[in-house]
């Protein structure tokens, strides 16, 4: 190790780090942790059934009970229900479908050959600014970028001769850290949160309208900031510290910078084709049509929102398939042209390659699965959002502090909570009524949501693809564990919780607007 390094993995944050990574990884195996877990939850409930709380559920307006899962009722609901809420859990199809397109183009060597390419002619000092950009624009495509950018962040470091480990942060940072921020082409998140912002708001006032893009121009100004963060994060202190962390997995499979030969030359300008042929097809089948059926019907559409942009669009529903082809149509016409492709059967293999390396993501996810359904049987997650939201508003904090507690409040309960529409469902019920009789507009209480939110989603691994996350680190250092991701992710999460903050409170200070229809302000109708 050079003296550099030592003094490196000397540094405070560094012993900081490295002790969470080292109890972190002495936890159970993340399938083992999450029937631990699934266990605890069902104590809990049993023992927190017959408590009387006053607290009251936002979403239905009755006094929340928790729910004893040891009952029989509970129980036999629990196991009558098991095979649904496994086959259901919503990240395990998108995982795999998407996987198995990747696979093959994995298998052929098209994505190997396309990153030697690309790397080629890329700066290296650009990679990593690049990659979280390309995170953040990925929300286009809903949880895509779970499946599609992390593990390329890992196979893109690597090919340039940068630790792989690194990668994945950078990625995971952009994906999932910058969940909030948008890269100019809006997401399905906005529209899904401006109704839940416009239905809290009006139980004060009826009269209040929520425009889905009333927080555009701050999410789309936090994608710099969230660069900037990742890029500075990712090349002086993640990557230092992986330094003395060995790359061990299976580096037969993995990308090297040799040059291109003849036949690869000639499979990617036929794979590069192709591409643009499954895009060309499916840019006429939008604009052709007078009415394309890849647009949400009219009364699935919110103002202001393209039909083909919302959630309920077949387009936006139809993403995993789509990246499903768009891999597998190149993938296949690269092995055939550069000869590594003999027969339809290499194809299959590709496909069945890919489903092997998935055999542990799936045991995870079952397990995981389970947890997520339990706890959120229990009312245990509802009951703690609701208390923390109550026990802020109790507070009586000045405005400033008061969106800084939003913030942190949503942080915290995004630990217990995975999804970001329930989170708010629940904390906007309390928070947007009580700021507006504050005089704060909606649209900012939401912007101190979304910030709180984004931050966290890192560090959690009641993140459904968390356990995915995990996997592709083993590829590359086999001892990986929770607290390896954990450790990797911390740094970015604690600075976007407080960077993103101030960036924030500057919007509010220097009015600048939020987005299309927002206001700071919240005036009345008389």
């Amino acid at each position: 190790m050079s003296e550099q390094t030592a003094a490196t993995n000397t540094g405070w944050m560094n012993r900081a780090l490295n002790t969470i990574e080292v109890v972190g990884n002495k936890l159970p195996d993340p399938a083992v942790l999450f029937a631990l877990l699934m266990g605890f939850v069902w104590l809990l409930s049993w023992l927190l059934s017959g408590v009387s709380f006053a607290e009251v559920n936002p979403r239905t307006g009755e006094t929340i009970q928790i729910i004893n899962l040891l009952s029989g009722d509970a129980l036999t609901n629990f196991t009558s229900n098991i095979v649904n809420t496994f086959v259901t859990f919503p990240p395990l199809g998108v995982v795999l479908v998407a996987m198995l397109g990747l696979g093959v183009a994995e298998y052929t060597g098209f994505i190997n050959a396309g990153l030697r390419s690309i790397l080629s002619v890329t700066p290296r000092m650009l990679l990593t600014p690049v990659l979280i950009a390309v995170g953040v624009l990925s929300h286009v495509a809903v949880d895509a970028g779970y499946v599609l950018v992390v593990p390329l962040g890992a196979v893109i470091f690597y090919a340039a001769g940068r630790h792989p480990l690194a990668g994945i942060a950078a990625a995971f940072a952009g994906v999932s850290g910058g969940f909030s921020a948008t890269f100019f082409l809006p997401s399905s998140l906005d529209p899904l949160l401006a109704g839940l912002t416009q239905t809290s708001a009006q139980i004060l006032d009826p009269t209040v309208t929520v425009n889905p893009l009333n927080n555009y121009f701050f999410t789309t100004a936090s994608t710099f900031l969230i660069v900037l963060i990742g890029w500075f994060l990712t090349d002086k202190v993640i990557e230092p510290r992986l330094k003395s962390t060995k790359v061990d997995g299976d580096t037969s499979q993995m990308v090297s910078m040799d040059a291109l030969k003849p036949n690869e030359l000639r499979g990617l300008r036929a794979a590069g084709l192709s591409m643009l042929a499954v895009v060309g097809l499916l840019v006429l089948s939008i604009v052709v049509p007078e009415n394309t059926p890849w647009a949400a019907k009219p009364d699935d559409v919110l103002p202001g929102v393209s039909p083909l942009l919302t959630a309920a669009a077949p387009l936006m529903k139809s993403i995993v398939t789509i990246i499903f082809v768009f891999f597998l149509v190149p993938g296949i016409v690269y092995g055939y042209v550069s000869g590594s492709v003999k027969t339809h059967r290499d194809v299959i293999k590709g496909m069945s390659h890919a489903m092997s390396g998935m055999g542990y993501y799936i045991v995870m996810a079952f397990f995981c699965a389970l947890f997520l359904y339990a706890f959120a049987q229990s009312n245990l997650g509802v009951l703690m959002a609701v208390k923390g939201a109550n026990a802020l508003k109790a507070m009586g904090l000045p405005l400033a502090l008061t969106l800084v507690g939003i913030v942190f409040l949503s942080g915290f309960v995004n630990l217990v909570v995975g999804s970001a529409s329930a989170k708010w469902a629940l904390i906007g019920a309390i928070m947007v009524p009580m700021l507006m009789e504050l005089g704060v507009s909606p649209d900012l209480t939401q912007a101190a949501y979304r910030v709180g939110d984004s931050s966290t989603n890192i560090i959690t691994p009641l993140l459904p693809y968390f356990p995915l996350i995990v996997v592709f680190c083993q590829k590359y250092v086999k001892n990986s564990g929770i607290g390896t991701l954990v450790a990797l992710m911390l740094p970015y999460s604690i600075a976007m919780l407080v960077l993103w903050t101030a960036f924030l409170l500057g919007f509010w200070a220097l009015d600048i607007p939020l987005g299309l229809g927002a206001s700071y302000d919240y005036i009345p109708a008389r």
